[in-house]
């Protein structure tokens, strides 16, 4: 059962929603803390003024496989993003904003359209700077009977303040941990302090909804699922971010180690993201995660694999 269905049921969920709406007025919903009212309309750096905007959505079988099982992740792919990475694969979703604006009425109609379809779950792609979007749909959809767990898969640069918000809502947490190193965040992504404000939000999910929880059926319930997209050159400071997970998450922490990087949108204009990474990185990535304790570790495709390049 979804952890949101109890605050419905109580009726604190509405408070949850009018806390994440009063975050618009003066924007506060992600770390950028743009300041623009974004109730009248006016957008900050995410671009995203009142409603929020969806690229696309449907049932996703090219999720991690506790997501995806037998029917699909019910993925809804928001415009926009609070990141400017360089090598961004949704560039067009994320940077050049395709997509349209929907109102509460219709992202609700989407996610039990979803529902509907057989997924196990709702995934909410980039969904960091349309929180409080989210919820009010959220409430509109649980009173026509949603039911599904949320996932929330993100960037990894979430406000602290707004994931509270969202405590007993989401029931999966699927962040990124991109870098370990500020000065490389800020180069590939445009963001400042990276490394910390990453590192606090992934306690702090961790904190809500603990280590991941796979049922019998191999579906995921509940918890924290971690993506590392391995860069060339070791850009992503992959020993950090294991090390940080072992020590200060959980050895038993979920994580996807991710080969699939390859240069695109604004990567081949910059000399150190301007090909594939090698099999040596890839398997270096991995053992690394293993050194550190880390033993749930995604295993990556076999089609994926062919398609590492050496040096």
């Amino acid at each position: 059962m979804a952890t949101y269905l109890e605050l419905y049921r109580s009726g604190k969920l509405r408070n949850r929603v009018d806390a994440a709406v009063s975050l618009l007025e003066s924007c506060s919903v992600c770390p950028l803390s743009c300041g623009v009212n974004r109730l009248a309309g006016n957008v900050g750096k995410c671009r995203t003024p009142r409603e929020a905007m969806v690229s696309s959505y449907g049932p996703h079988f090219g999720e991690e496989a506790p997501l995806v099982s037998r029917h699909g992740s019910g993925t809804i792919f928001f415009t926009n993003c609070n990141l400017r990475c360089l090598f961004c694969q949704n560039y067009s979703i994320s940077q050049l904003g395709e997509g349209q604006k929907v109102s509460k009425e219709e992202l609700a109609y989407i996610m039990l359209f979803l529902q509907a379809r057989g997924c196990h779950n709702i995934n909410l792609v980039s969904p960091t700077h349309v929180v409080p979007q989210i919820l009010e749909a959220l409430g509109l959809a649980v009173e026509s009977g949603l039911h599904l767990p949320l996932v929330y898969n993100s960037g990894g640069y979430d406000s602290v303040e707004t994931l509270r918000i969202l405590d007993g809502i989401v029931d999966i947490y699927m962040p990124d941990m991109k870098y370990d190193d500020e000065e490389t965040a800020r180069e590939l992504s445009g963001i400042e302090n990276y490394p910390e404000v990453n590192k606090a939000a992934i306690k702090e999910m961790h904190r809500q909804t603990g280590d991941l929880e796979i049922n019998e059926e191999g579906v995921a319930q509940r918890g924290l699922l971690v993506r590392h997209l391995v860069l060339p050159h070791g850009l992503a400071g992959t020993k950090g971010i294991v090390n940080f997970l072992s020590k200060e998450i959980s050895r038993n922490t979920y994580v996807n180690i991710m080969a699939q990087y390859h240069p695109c949108y604004k990567a081949l204009q910059t000399p150190s993201l301007g090909r594939r990474i090698s099999s040596a990185e890839f398997h270096e990535a991995l053992s690394l995660a293993q050194e550190a304790g880390l033993s749930r570790l995604d295993k990556i495709h076999p089609v994926e694999i062919l398609h590492i390049r050496s040096e």
